[in-house]
């Protein structure tokens, strides 16, 4: 089994050190061991355009902050920050390992309605990690409208996304979610943020888990908390080899 702690939360505006102390406490209070800490889009901020004042070294604040959580909690600890890298801005997933090492993914899919292309350049390379014998492939927020990115033909075993989307697409969040774990027959697992922004936009939460059948396991709105879900790869590799759909799947290239 692999047990997933999903972080549903408020953010304070631009606040680095506010949210970094409130995450710090509520990771105090999770109670039982965890493998994994999912943590919403750019959870030291908010999702703001304000890039250069914000934004910092990989291997700055935040990055130490959740290697230590990582450490004292023994489990990966994952989420989206601003990150700056030789005149460019980039919303950054870090993937932090208990022992200090970290792997990254930057944003591909730049959210233009928000102009968050304005402001940070896109990645362009997906990450695929190792957990426990899991494949998993981290993604982030507006990423969860193009299939194609999150096709799997690297034969991942779990699949997620963090983000800060707002209350007035959620009915595309909770669908897309499950689109994407029928589709590629994984678990899928989205995070997401609570409260209003600083730009007065309000958002539900509805931070929620898929099984490989896309069959709601979690789903939590309106609240903040920490949720585990216990994932089973041996119920998945069991779907898959009764219903061997990923075997006819499309390929792509994408330029």
């Amino acid at each position: 089994m692999l047990h997933a702690t999903l972080v549903q939360t408020t953010l304070h505006w631009e606040d680095k050190k506010a949210n970094l102390e409130e995450l710090g406490r509520k990771l105090d209070s999770l109670a039982t061991p965890t493998h994994l800490v999912v943590l919403p889009e750019m959870f030291t901020t908010g999702f703001t355009m304000n890039a250069r004042p914000l934004a910092e070294p990989t291997e700055g604040p935040t990055c130490e902050w959740m290697a230590a959580q990582a450490s004292r909690l023994n489990a990966v600890v994952t989420g989206s920050f601003i990150a700056e890298e030789n005149g460019q801005y980039y919303n950054r997933l870090l993937w932090v390992r208990p022992d200090g090492s970290y792997e990254q993914y930057d944003k591909r899919h730049l959210f233009t309605l928000a102009g968050e292309h304005e402001h940070y350049a896109p990645g362009n390379h997906r990450l695929i990690v190792e957990l426990n014998g899991w494949k998993v492939l981290p993604l982030i927020c507006y990423d969860l409208r193009f299939p194609v990115w999150a096709r799997n033909v690297d034969g991942y075993d779990l699949l997620l996304y963090v983000a800060n989307w707002p209350e007035m697409r959620r009915q595309a969040w909770r669908a897309l979610l499950a689109a994407r774990a029928i589709e590629n027959q994984a678990y899928t697992l989205g995070v997401n943020r609570v409260g209003k922004d600083g730009n007065g936009f309000p958002y539900t939460g509805d931070t929620s888990a898929y099984d490989y059948a896309g069959e709601e396991l979690l789903h939590a709105t309106h609240v903040e908390g920490l949720f585990t879900v216990q994932l089973s790869y041996e119920k998945q590799q069991e779907f898959r080899n009764k219903l061997q759909f990923l075997a006819d799947r499309d390929r792509f290239v994408i330029q």
